[in-house]
């Protein structure tokens, strides 16, 4: 048969057709459009809709905000220069922002030191946060950040941070050292070696004064955006051990523990973190020594990591109860201890299962800051509500004041939010 032939009978073609162009309505912007945003009239209505919103949005903010004035002493000179026209007065964030920013009190010429601090912080958190793609050499930083940052924000000799530092250094070895005798021996004399390491450097902080000092700043001189990053960083990164802790031993087999961590967290959950800060603030008092000088940024960051950790710990309970049984018996089967089974295979599983609760819990932790400015500590929105709009300069500003504190936080709580999605997909070991 020839070709000619074979290309006439039906369903015998054995010569391939050139390939054709989609629809314009099958490819491209148009193929988008028709699927996301109008695949059907019930949809296209709500885009419609959600369209007309935005335009209306854009409208009223973008003139306001590309009319702004910048540069004004006042917002008596700003509506001066503005005449009556649509503008934001955003002098008060240009002539302000180092208030908003470091507090009130902070010293103009050490704002060096808490900017090195944010910088560094993102360095010491590298190697946790990103463990696969961070030698795991930066660790040794990240142990030693903490005292570094301290050093920095609230000034004053090496010599103490040093000294915490050497404590914690005791404590280790000495746990190593005991560690195969008896685990809670081991514990507890980490604790005392660290205990001893700290009485002593108190004395030699003492006679130390002046070696490599900073300016000294006292807790009650920070304030701003930088007291709310403060007690957001330390408390998240406080409450997850402890939240573990207490999640552990509310699910154990001892009593006296179990019945301790069950009435820890129900009694924290039950009470208004706000009630708290006020008995850190006010009722602590009575119960120290008379004379006793207790910093009021460290009974904060106690009341916020306690209040912060019973969530938690009841986030990774779900987890652990999520965990099929067989899990347990496998870690048994092993002849794993219990602290082996809980670290090499219990407790990871349950914090992958865990992650979405715990990022909620830190990003309302880091929310919840701002409540501090009720016992009239001055953080950013106390900052605000205190000195700024209390001014007779800028009192009537509120737009931009409150705009500029949600610039401030939401990219912090949309960057831990969109961490915690991408850490599922990287631990998403169970899809087919």
């Amino acid at each position: 048969m020839s070709d000619t032939h074979a290309q006439t009978v039906a369903y015998v073609r054995d010569t391939i057709l050139p390939q054709q162009e989609p629809p314009i309505s099958e490819k491209g912007v148009v193929r988008w459009l028709r699927a996301n945003l109008f695949p059907d009239w019930f949809n296209a209505i709500l885009t419609i809709v959600a369209l007309f919103i935005i335009y209306k949005l854009l409208a009223g903010f973008l003139p306001w905000f590309l009319g702004g004035v910048w540069t004004t002493d006042s917002l008596a000179e700003c509506r001066e220069v503005l005449n009556g026209a649509t503008g934001g007065c955003f002098s008060v964030l240009t002539e302000r922002w180092n208030q908003l920013l470091f507090g009130f009190s902070y010293p103009d010429t050490e704002y060096w030191r808490p900017t090195l601090a944010f910088i560094l912080l993102f360095a010491a958190a590298a190697p946790l946060l990103f463990a696969m793609y961070v030698p795991s050499k930066v660790l040794y930083f990240t142990a030693l950040y903490p005292f570094i940052a301290f050093w920095l924000i609230w000034g004053g000799t090496i010599i103490v941070p040093l000294m915490a530092l050497l404590g914690f250094i005791a404590g280790y070895f000495v746990f190593k050292q005991v560690e195969a005798q008896s685990f809670s021996g081991a514990l507890g004399a980490a604790v005392v070696a660290a205990l001893i390491v700290w009485f002593i450097g108190g004395f030699v902080s003492e006679a130390m004064t002046g070696v490599l000092a900073l300016e000294p700043v006292a807790s009650r001189d920070m304030g701003g955006f930088m007291l709310n990053f403060i007690l957001g960083t330390v408390c998240v990164s406080l409450s997850l051990p402890i939240g573990i802790l207490l999640a552990l031993g509310r699910q154990s087999h001892m009593p006296i523990i179990k019945w301790i961590c069950v009435g820890f967290i129900e009694f924290i959950r039950g009470v208004p973190l706000i009630t708290l800060l006020f008995v850190a603030n006010v009722v602590l008092a009575y119960f120290l020594p008379p004379g006793t000088n207790f910093d009021l940024i460290l009974r904060v960051i106690i009341m916020i990591t306690m209040f912060s950790s019973a969530y938690i710990a009841e986030v990774i309970r779900g987890g652990l109860a999520a965990l099929p049984k067989g899990q347990y018996e496998a870690a048994d089967s092993l002849g794993l201890d219990y602290a082996q089974s809980m670290r090499l295979i219990i407790m990871p599983q349950a914090l992958k299962i865990s992650i979405p609760g715990i990022v909620n819990v830190a990003v309302g932790l880091f929310k919840d800051t701002t409540l501090v400015s009720v016992i009239s500590m001055a953080d950013l929105v106390g900052m605000i509500r205190g000195p700024i709009l209390a001014s007779t300069e800028w009192n009537g500003v509120y737009w931009e004041l409150w705009g500029f504190a949600i610039c401030m936080f939401f990219p912090v709580c949309y960057g831990i939010s969109q961490y915690s999605q991408w850490l599922e997909r990287q631990l998403a070991t169970d899809h087919h």
